[in-house]
């Protein structure tokens, strides 16, 4: 089979993480161009759902357009009303954010677990006890009069959080997991898939994820009638009809298009042999850097396994300035980055609330971001 744009020694840059199409991509792209069901009604729509939820242990998959859009319709299933507060990490994409605000809620941002860049459960649990109280069933906020209604547990670059953890604190005080799982697809909690552990959870395909549909993401659920209702909200709402357009609530034009669904089709069917590349790049990462002095290698938690999504290390900012480094490995054809600034920090979230973020504060100049695509594993 073709292999489509790979990296060779001979170019000028090592991407961070690019896509890789060594399958059916091509076969079932053009038979969605040669059938005319290019749109968002097709057979692979339905084939990537199915393929989707049995790979990830789900009762269902909802492919929608991007992982923001997912997660946006995730936060609604969860029952996140207007003027809700939604606690999120501040170490996250700004996506996590965005989806918040589209509805109508407020981002509340909780600081992250060192050892594993995701929530911390037990800064978590003495942060509510002392800002909230618990009434009729619902916690809220004693500084803001706010309900806050849901958290959003993000596996940072594919490391499943301590949801076990977590969920004994949200239970506790009356809060919906909806679990960010954007970038985590096959990385596993205790043997059990990321996705599975709230109501509701989002996943993403973007290109630079460990398979693409080019855009799209997807809504998982282990209830069909949030399921259905993911469905009938991200098909602009519309009520089955053979010709009437008839809509029963506000929608959302958010379903995945057919000739999207049929690149994840295909790369579904590479997903394994990815996720065993990465596994060998990052046992390689983990040897060159165990005896390189200020500089460690970031590895999965013991309780989970991960998909080492993107390939991470942290510096002790003692030996070595975070920006320094990345100018050098950009300088020399190394593509890296750092971790996201820390959402707080940016204009549209200042006021929001928040708790102590001494470990967000801390990693922001620690946390680099190395070549990552799953091929890398086999040179």
């Amino acid at each position: 089979m073709e292999t489509i744009k790979t990296w060779a020694p001979e170019q000028d840059i090592i991407p961070l993480h690019e896509p890789l199409f060594i399958g059916n991509e091509k076969k079932y792209v053009l038979d969605c161009i040669e059938s005319g069901w290019v749109s968002s009604v097709g057979k692979y729509v339905d084939e990537f759902e199915r393929n989707l939820a049995e790979f990830t242990g789900v009762k269902r998959a909802v492919a929608v357009v991007n992982g923001t859009a997912a997660l946006h319709i995730a936060l609604k299933l969860a029952g996140v009303k207007t003027d809700d507060e939604v606690m999120i990490p501040s170490l996250t994409f700004v996506a996590t954010a965005n989806a918040v605000i589209y509805e109508n809620a407020n981002p509340h941002f909780v600081d992250v677990d060192q050892r594993t860049l995701g929530i911390d459960p037990k800064k978590l649990r003495e942060y509510l006890t002392n800002i909230t109280q618990i009434k009729d069933g619902k916690c809220v906020n004693k500084r803001t009069g706010r309900v806050i209604s849901a958290i959003v547990p993000m596996h940072t670059f594919g490391h499943p959080v301590s949801i076990d953890e977590l969920k004994k604190v949200t239970d506790e005080f009356y809060i919906a997991i909806v679990e960010d799982a954007a970038e985590s697809l096959g990385s596993y909690y205790k043997g059990i898939h990321t996705g599975n552990f709230g109501k509701v959870a989002a996943v993403s395909f973007n290109g630079n994820k460990t398979i693409t549909t080019g855009g799209g993401g997807a809504i998982l659920t282990n209830d069909d009638e949030v399921a259905n209702r993911a469905k009938h909200l991200t098909t602009t709402a519309k009520v089955p009809h053979r010709w009437e357009y008839t809509h029963d609530e506000i929608g959302y034009n958010y379903r995945m298009p057919n000739i999207n669904a049929a690149l994840g089709v295909a790369q579904l069917e590479q997903l394994p042999s990815y996720l065993k590349q990465k596994r060998q790049l990052a046992e390689k990462y983990k040897l060159l850097f165990s005896c390189m002095d200020g500089v460690k290698f970031y590895e999965e938690p013991e309780y989970g396994q991960s998909n080492y999504w993107l390939q991470t290390i942290i510096l002790d900012p003692n030996v070595h300035d975070r920006n320094q480094v990345l100018e050098l490995l950009n300088k020399h054809g190394i593509m890296s980055r750092p971790i996201w600034m820390p959402l707080h920090e940016l204009i549209p979230f200042q006021s929001c609330p928040q708790m102590n973020l001494s470990a967000t504060e801390q990693l922001k100049n620690s946390v680099i971001n190395i070549p990552s695509s799953p091929y890398l594993g086999e040179l």
